[in-house]
């Protein structure tokens, strides 16, 4: 009896694999462009490690005119969430990073090269396992998790490595005909691939990221299809990263290791390897060390919690550029209004060891992509997340007209405000705006001057000499310093400064007086602005 016969008893269905040779041509693309995709598996929420992996990759795809594609990668069916892979796409969707190509949620496949589901391939990867018992590269295994169990404790009794290699292959060997005999009995069994590596000889490959690397063959004879007539990922994913014409692979370096056992399924399949890039995982500072960004510890590893504090998808994402090249940020300030696609993202600038997760920078970005917002912008996404997280605020955002004032305040300027780092920050920052809100009564620090008498002089001869609605800016700040002199304060700081015995205080301090009792807070965006928006009567009213 010959392999041909075990074959077509295994796979007694399947189409030849010259079908899907055909089926899923070469992509016609410009030379040098980059297909690379994101491959997730539909087992938990969407990490910010995957957002960047597929930031990365898009990046990659679209700088080169080439494809970024995802495929679902879901042969682990007993790990799966209820909509895992309707998450991932809505999630990578909401970020701007939708595929070129993916499954569809209602269905209908976007692109050429699917199904991109893996369990919708089956046949695919049961045409190729065919076709590697055929020659010889792969065979049926009937070993029970007892007797791999055997083989373990034996192997770490003679202090071995561990695994199915070599003299502990007991099915490797099997007679064909004893192996006919024992399917058609009803003999459990998985197809396992045959490896022709050598532990003693060594592989040298080049990693887009990591460089230059040295590993020792692979031996090990992996499982390749398993009971449930499914692939394992090691084998689905070289069948499908050839039919699909990925030629780089973008992945985090826990897949470092299986490099050997690619390569080497790449090279008995007959295809060829695409070159591999090893992403570093994203890091956290843990005392004095460092450890990974961990779905377990940390909130912010897990892409919803962005939402729920009100960060922007675009400061994620600028934050997420500024963590992958180390030059981005530099690029950023000579291009503030350009977008992070015209970036000339490199990937072999990408640190090796893993970028540095720090929330205080990310919230720094944020401020910067707020600022240049307009007020309308500002508007709409805080009334947005406030009607799902901050009942509160959407009460105050109600009056839109107004609100659109108060958010507009130093907005637009050459300079603009850079207090709001989130949506969760809004109602603090905008609370004293709000007449129903606004606490006359409260502790107020004056900051310099912290005599009552003396800030009930200040406010009284301002309100009562030099206050007027319809002054414009150069106006209303003149009057101030007018306001200032009166009282034995400098007009200027730099007098103040260099006579301070001359004067009680400086213009400066008189101004703080005026913003704490409006506002009562001494550090607000600009006092003038906040006052026309306040208007007279409320003006009045507070003080």
């Amino acid at each position: 009896m010959d392999r041909k016969e075990l074959a077509n008893l295994i796979f007694p269905d399947v189409k030849d694999y010259t079908y899907y040779e055909e089926k899923y041509p070469q992509r016609n693309l410009p030379e040098g462009a980059i297909v690379t995709r994101y491959a997730p598996s539909p087992t938990g929420v969407v990490h910010i490690g995957g957002l960047y992996q597929s930031l990365i990759a898009k990046v990659i795809a679209k700088k080169t005119g080439g494809v970024f594609f995802v495929r679902i990668e879901d042969t682990d069916q007993k790990r799966e969430i209820e909509n895992g892979a309707e998450q991932i796409l809505n999630s990578l969707k909401d970020y701007g990073l939708s595929p070129d190509e993916t499954m569809g949620i209602d269905g209908n496949d976007i692109g050429n090269y699917g199904p991109y589901m893996q369990s919708k391939r089956k046949h695919i990867y049961q045409s190729y396992a065919k076709k590697l018992i055929e020659e010889g590269n792969a065979y049926p295994c009937f070993c029970s998790a007892e007797d791999l169990e055997n083989i373990r404790q034996n192997q770490e009794k003679a202090k071995e490595r561990t695994g199915y290699y070599g003299k502990w292959t007991k099915c490797r060997n099997m007679p064909i005909d004893m192996a006919i005999e024992k399917i058609k009995n009803g003999d459990p069994y998985i197809i396992r691939f045959k490896s022709p590596g050598n532990p003693e000889r060594k592989i040298k490959h080049k990693d887009v990221i990591k460089g230059s690397i040295e590993f020792p063959e692979n031996d090990q004879d992996i499982i390749i299809i398993k009971s449930d007539g499914l692939p394992t990922y090691h084998f689905a994913h070289a069948v499908d990263d050839h039919l699909m014409g990925t030629n780089l692979v973008i992945r985090g370096d826990e897949w470092l290791a299986s490099v050997p056992l690619h390569l080497q399924l790449f090279y008995v399949l007959g295809f060829k390897a695409p070159k591999y890039a090893h992403i570093a995982p994203i890091m956290k500072q843990d005392g004095d060390g460092k450890r990974k960004l961990s779905k377990r510890k940390d909130p912010e590893a897990a892409v919803g919690y962005y939402k729920e504090e009100g960060i922007p998808k675009d400061s994620v994402i600028e934050y997420l550029m500024n963590i992958a090249n180390s030059n981005f940020e530099a690029w950023r300030k000579q291009n503030p209004d350009k977008s992070v696609y015209e970036f000339d993202f490199d990937l072999k600038k990408m640190g090796v060891s893993g970028a540095l997760f720090d929330m205080v920078k990310m919230l720094d970005v944020s401020k910067n992509v707020i600022s240049k917002y307009t007020a309308e912008e500002v508007y709409s996404s805080a009334y947005d997340w406030a009607k799902e997280y901050d009942n509160e605020l959407l009460e105050m955002l109600e009056n839109k007209e107004y609100s659109l004032k108060v958010l507009g305040i130093e907005r637009g300027n050459i300079k603009p405000r850079k207090d709001i780092a989130k949506w969760s920050d809004v109602k603090h920052i905008i609370y004293y705006m709000y007449p129903e809100k606004f606490d006359r009564n409260g502790e107020f620090e004056y900051q310099k001057i912290t005599d009552k008498e003396e800030i009930e002089k200040i406010i009284k001869t301002y309100f009562e000499k030099y206050y007027d609605e319809s002054d414009d800016k150069q106006t209303w700040f003149d009057k101030i310093k007018d306001l200032s002199e009166s009282l034995g304060y400098s007009r200027e700081v730099k007098e103040y400064k260099a006579n301070p015995e001359k004067y009680k205080g400086h213009v400066g301090d008189i101004s703080t007086v005026i913003r704490v009792k409006l506002t009562g807070r001494s550090n607000t965006p600009d006092l003038y602005e906040i006052m026309k928006v306040l208007g007279k009567d409320e003006i009045l009213r507070r003080i």
